[in-house]
């Protein structure tokens, strides 16, 4: 072995370490061995190991999913990317989920312990670390479910605070169809029948693993009609309604959320607005089930719930269930938003519902 430059290393202490060597081989054991182990094993850092997990995921999850995966390991767990994979300690783990309670909240802080304790599962399975350091790390204390439902009037300045761009658009077609996040943000042109009126997403695409119809109120038509469908970079046919035209939906939520959080404290005289992109379904839901008289098991199937009427004979061969009670129950909620938004009733009418 050598044991480091001469014109460096006093001679006494090389036959210090030169003796201490020598005596380990006595032992049994293989120093230089020894030191290519651990330089093999300092180049095993979470970071350079990511890709290999990830890549596994992808092939596992559903989109939404992996992406999440993804952004909380890649942008969250960024500061663990240098770490050796064998020498990351559940304190150093805690820590960090720690620091992204505090800066993100108690839900994010808990997304992204679930993605990191996969990630380590899969470690040990490959063999490079002997336990699952997330283990007994505490998980961070949520409120429980959300319960908020957004008043007319709060519907009302979201909508009207509005950009004319993607995430706006994105933004009032999830308050008029009550569909999930990414349902809407991944939307392909394949899944739109413009002239039908619907959206069909295949099971892949939904949270039920089922085939979703959703019929399109005169607003959501509207809105869905002034998309771009070639892309402006090459003038290629896009394959998706929103995003960049990268073989990806709409990405820029966090950015996007906070200008639109400051608009709407703007516009609230400085009062900011507790909601989320979820609180439009439990909005939507509660008032056509306490104004409109909508029946529970339409209503579900419009958000696109498991249920048992869809279970057996009738799942199979009634895909459109209840599509004409859906339809106009939606028709209704996008008049009611219309007229919340500028403050008179078009019973049925096209509205230009574009910022001013």
């Amino acid at each position: 072995m050598a044991l480091g430059s001469v014109a460096v290393l006093d001679p006494g202490k090389a036959r210090e370490t030169a003796k201490r060597l020598l005596a380990q081989v006595r032992l049994g054991h293989d120093p230089a061995r020894d030191k290519i182990t651990a330089r093999s094993k300092a180049a095993e850092t979470f970071g350079a190991l990511l890709p290999r997990f990830l890549e596994r995921q992808r092939a596992r999850l559903k989109p939404r999913s992996y992406e999440e995966t993804e952004r909380h390991l890649k942008a969250h767990a960024k500061p663990l990317h240098g770490y050796s994979i064998e020498a990351l300690e559940r304190r150093t783990i805690a820590t960090r989920l720690a620091e992204i309670e505090k800066r993100s909240g108690p839900a994010a802080s808990n997304r992204v312990r679930t993605s990191l304790s996969a990630f380590f599962t899969w470690a040990a399975r490959e063999g490079y670390v002997d336990a699952n350091p997330v283990a007994f790390t505490n998980k961070a204390i949520e409120n429980g479910g959300r319960d908020r439902v957004l008043s007319d009037a709060e519907l009302a300045t979201v909508w009207r605070v509005l950009a004319d761009d993607q995430y706006g658009a994105i933004v009032r077609l999830l308050m008029l169809t009550g569909a999930r996040r990414d349902e809407i943000a991944s939307l392909r042109w394949s899944e739109i029948d413009l002239d039908a009126a619907t959206i069909t997403l295949p099971p892949a695409r939904t949270k039920n693993r089922r085939e979703h119809l959703i019929p399109l109120s005169k607003p959501a038509l509207a809105i869905l009609a002034t998309q771009p469908r070639r892309s402006e970079a090459d003038g290629s046919d896009r394959d998706h309604v929103f995003g960049r035209g990268a073989g990806r939906g709409f990405q820029d939520w966090s950015g996007s959320k906070a200008d639109l959080d400051a608009r709407i404290a703007a516009a609230r005289k400085g009062k900011a607005l507790d909601w989320t992109l979820h609180d439009f379904r439990r909005s939507l839901s509660t008032a056509l089930h306490e104004r409109f008289g909508v029946l529970p098991h339409v209503v579900e199937t419009i958000l696109g719930h498991a249920d048992g009427h869809k279970a057996g004979v009738a799942g199979v061969y009634n895909k459109a269930v209840y599509l004409d009670e859906r339809r106009r129950a939606l028709e209704r909620w996008g008049t009611h938003v219309v007229a919340a938004v500028t403050g008179i009733p078009k019973s049925g009418a096209v509205v230009n519902l574009r910022k001013r």
